[in-house]
């Protein structure tokens, strides 16, 4: 019988669908595996076709924008939001708006077409969480922005237009919808009990054992209780921590669970459509007690249709505790 569940975070219902279930081989979305050939801006011998890079792991020996690099940050060519102006509000009646003023970068993360995110060296995944590190660092020192939001299109599906792997970052002068949400959510959990929803997810979880993926010293990949959709994952710190950060000035824990989980996903989906996104607290909340930041990874392995725009619910043909033994059984 289908069930309705409730994500305790967002407030957000979806409706599990165990009569359509699915397992990974009845999904049809096309393998993102590289090819070889054709034009590439972002491969080495082309930097001169994008902007000038804002972070750059190379070789000292190597000249700025050439190649020789291993990953690369620059802006993007054709911004979202644009990082020079003034920050204006105005209203006309009931409608609001202001000037589109922002950051939107892109993380090129290793300069091998072929590559991905989960087959790139770890150290070089290292590498991609401390650019990460690194631009929130920068970006928040203007005082224009509150937040900045860090996402991953792996695939045409998911919505990337190039090949080659990156993930992008768009800073904001407003605190997204969603992430509010979650924060909004969070503090009146910690209100009413005094401790974090999310840690208290983390230690439920871990003890039930039903649908932990992985784990290791300082981290978590979990199915969560309600997901949007099959697959979809969350990697989390243990302990608290409410902006993201290096656990002990380290992201080797952290590169190692996130790639583990994206050659699971690899493995049980044949190189699936992703997206994943990076929520952290706001520049100017940073430290808190209630908001634990984290790593939602989403498959794309579903059309929405008209009930889901509709309703805001969710149809997962896929119940989590079945996505988790598929993931744990991946042979990697």
């Amino acid at each position: 019988m289908p069930e309705l569940r409730k994500d305790p975070i967002s407030g957000r219902w979806v409706i599990i669908s165990v009569e359509r279930g699915k397992r990974p081989s009845d999904f049809t979305s096309p393998s993102q595996k590289r090819k070889a050939g054709g034009f590439c801006p972002f491969c080495p011998g082309n930097e001169n076709t994008t902007t000038s890079e804002i972070i750059v792991f190379r070789p000292a020996s190597t000249a700025p924008n050439s190649p020789g690099w291993s990953l690369r940050v620059v802006p993007n060519k054709f911004p979202a939001l644009q990082i020079h102006g003034d920050l204006n509000k105005t209203g006309e009646g009931v409608f609001d708006k202001m000037s589109g003023i922002g950051a939107h970068e892109v993380i090129i993360e290793t300069s091998d077409h072929l590559l991905s995110l989960a087959t790139i060296p770890l150290r070089a995944v290292e590498d991609v969480l401390w650019a990460y590190y690194f631009r929130l660092n920068d970006l928040k020192k203007d005082l224009r922005l509150k937040y900045a939001l860090i996402f991953k299109n792996e695939g045409e599906i998911a919505g990337a237009s190039l090949e080659h792997t990156h993930s992008q970052l768009i800073a904001l002068p407003i605190v997204p919808k969603t992430v509010r949400e979650e924060m909004e959510s969070s503090k009146k959990y910690y209100d009413s009990k005094e401790r974090c929803i999310f840690c208290d997810i983390i230690n439920q979880e871990i003890e039930a054992d039903k649908r932990v993926i992985y784990e290791n010293d300082k981290y978590v990949a979990l199915s969560p209780f309600a997901p949007r959709d099959p697959f979809e994952t969350w990697i989390m710190p243990k302990k608290h921590e409410s902006a993201f950060m290096p656990a002990d000035k380290s992201f080797a824990s952290l590169a190692e669970i996130l790639q583990r989980t994206l050659k699971q996903l690899d493995k049980v989906l044949d190189s699936p459509p992703y997206n994943f996104i990076l929520h952290t607290s706001p520049f100017k909340e940073e430290q808190n007690d209630y908001y634990h930041w984290h790593i939602e990874i989403m498959p794309r392995l579903l059309k929405r249709a008209g009930f889901e725009w509709g309703s805001g619910f969710y149809i997962n043909p896929t119940p989590p505790e079945e996505a988790t033994k598929f993931m744990r059984d991946a042979k990697i």
